[in-house]
């Protein structure tokens, strides 16, 4: 399934968002400071925007958690569908047609509300068409054994396993090529 753009942009962000949490894949604070958080934005391209403050960076911090129950409805679109009208109520979501750079998209916030409220409504919206497309399936954990982290499967053949937080996939591809290596040498002797 292909999701609109700004469904794909939103899910990558909570994502990305989450990931940031101290402890969260087994790392520090993401966004220690506003340097970080604006970096964060510019890395995403959350345009246009406002400045980040230090009450923007306090906001998004404590809805990182908010994000995170997304992922632990583990599928059920009943709650993920409650996560999403929770977001999107408190964000006052409000969407409108924009044509910015030549590429018509969906906004949900005006573009001078604050930052928590643009990337919770955003991420809002993005839940409710997993919701509405019957694809609560996207919103995973990563499966390598020392990973916490989350991750949105968007390929087609709803195949993804690992984040791209660390290097979950390829350890784990490695320590499998080597258990194989280490099983057929074991094998011939």
């Amino acid at each position: 399934m292909t999701f609109a753009h700004d469904t794909t942009t939103a899910l990558v962000l909570a994502a990305n968002l989450v990931n940031t949490q101290p402890g969260r894949a087994g790392k520090t604070d993401g966004l220690p400071d506003l340097s970080a958080l604006e970096q964060f934005l510019d890395d995403r391209m959350l345009v246009p925007r406002i400045a980040a403050s230090p009450a923007a960076l306090d906001a998004i911090r404590m809805l990182r958690p908010r994000l995170l129950a997304a992922w632990e409805t583990t599928g059920q679109p009943a709650s993920l569908a409650a996560v999403a009208n929770d977001l999107l109520n408190e964000s006052g979501a409000r969407p409108w047609l924009t044509d910015h750079d030549g590429t018509w998209h969906l906004h949900v916030t005006r573009a001078d509300a604050p930052l928590v409220h643009r990337i919770a409504a955003q991420a809002g919206f993005a839940f409710a068409d997993l919701v509405r497309l019957g694809e609560t399936g996207r919103l995973r954990q990563c499966l390598a054994p020392d990973c916490d982290a989350v991750l949105t499967d968007l390929s087609r053949n709803r195949s993804r396993m690992y984040c791209d937080t660390g290097n979950c996939g390829n350890r784990q591809h490695v320590a499998a090529y080597r258990a194989r290596q280490t099983q057929e040498t074991n094998g011939s002797r």
